[in-house]
């Protein structure tokens, strides 16, 4: 069974790699405005645990909407850093480097606090898997953390902390600006396990 993992180098994501050691992890830069740090991070990574890395580059800026385009955020937004279809986005470009690789099945960093986006509920990652499943290659869509919450994941994984200090959460920029969802997630859930990160 091999194993390909959706890494975005942000802290959910570095913690399924420690914890799932894939045979390989994909980053993908869709042109937003943080891909240069998510892709710095998510290479340390892979280095550091000997995981082949893949980066995929294919600019989507145009279609880009909130935090992580630099624009406004649209009407449908949930919140300031949704990009349309993203998460769709991201499994269908993963999914076709998949198959030069012969890979059983894609995991994703969805968790159980995710269901503010609706691309990050249970439904969403049974309804993409189905779609998947159904297609040539038979790829196979998991969110193995979904029952977790970032939290709870870090513990569950027992990632350490030069492991986790690699990760790069903010929306907006290659370097943590401190303020974006993204940041904000990123320190509530070191304090939580009991790091300041400030």
């Amino acid at each position: 069974m091999k194993t390909a993992l959706l890494l975005s180098g942000g802290m959910d994501s570095t913690c399924l790699a420690y914890w799932r050691k894939p045979d390989l992890a994909i980053t993908i830069d869709y042109g937003h405005r943080a891909a240069e740090g998510e892709i710095r991070a998510s290479a340390a990574i892979c280095q550091e645990l000997g995981i082949a890395h893949k980066v995929i580059r294919c600019d989507l800026s145009a279609l880009g909407s909130g935090d992580l385009a630099g624009t406004p955020a649209d009407p449908n937004a949930p919140a300031s850093e949704w990009w349309p279809y993203r998460n769709q986005m991201l499994v269908t470009i993963a999914a076709m480097e998949c198959i030069k690789h012969q890979i059983d099945v894609l995991e994703i960093g969805a968790l159980r606090t995710d269901g503010f986006h609706v691309d990050g509920t249970p439904e969403f990652v049974r309804a993409l898997n189905g779609l998947l499943v159904m297609q040539e290659g038979g790829l196979k869509l998991e969110a193995p953390a979904s029952r977790f919450s970032a939290e709870e994941l870090v513990r569950e994984s027992k990632t350490p902390m030069d492991i986790l200090a690699w990760s790069h959460s903010c929306h907006v920029s290659d370097y943590a600006c401190g303020y974006c969802r993204g940041c904000e997630k990123h320190y509530v859930t070191m304090k939580a396990i009991g790091v300041d990160a400030y």
